[in-house]
């Protein structure tokens, strides 16, 4: 047993050590989102526990598996748009080689998209934490948002 155990083993760090190649830059800021994207949902679900207590007998407040599957979709539908970014960064990379240009980037779009992603889930933390009562400087979430917008206009090319 102990064995396959190894074996397990051996062939997951093979397997993280090719896609972290493949990726670059990507694979540590695609760690970072998912585990940002577990702290959002459990501050969410513990601020909506916060506001049910805040609210006895108000149905609107509280956890409801239809909001919590909503944001689980949701979370799908950020890493279903990073991986068309980064297919798009491919597509350039490919056709640009094959017309005899030289791209110095081989990501942008899907290292724009997951940095977008990032502080997205950092203000909903923020927002989450304010939920369940907690001091939240305000320049904190302005500041998230700010960088949220410059990524934007990066991505705009207003930049």
């Amino acid at each position: 047993m102990e064995k396959y155990l190894t074996i397990l083993q051996i062939i997951f760090a093979g397997a993280i050590a090719w896609v972290s190649d493949r990726l670059g830059i990507l694979f540590p800021l695609l760690c970072v989102l998912c585990v940002l994207m577990i702290a959002d949902y459990f501050t969410g679900m513990a601020a909506s526990k916060a506001e049910a207590l805040d609210h006895p007998g108000d149905k609107k407040y509280g956890w409801d598996s239809k909001k919590g599957a909503r944001g689980i979709l949701k979370k799908v539908g950020y890493m279903a748009v990073i991986a068309a970014a980064i297919a798009l960064d491919y597509m350039i990379l490919v056709m640009a080689g094959q017309m005899g240009l030289d791209v110095k980037k081989s990501v942008f779009f899907g290292l724009l998209a997951t940095a977008w992603y990032i502080l997205n889930e950092l203000l909903s933390i923020t927002e989450n934490a304010g939920r369940m009562g907690a001091d939240v400087p305000d320049w904190l979430a302005r500041y998230i948002a700010a960088l949220k917008d410059k990524i934007d206009d990066k991505g705009d090319g207003a930049e």
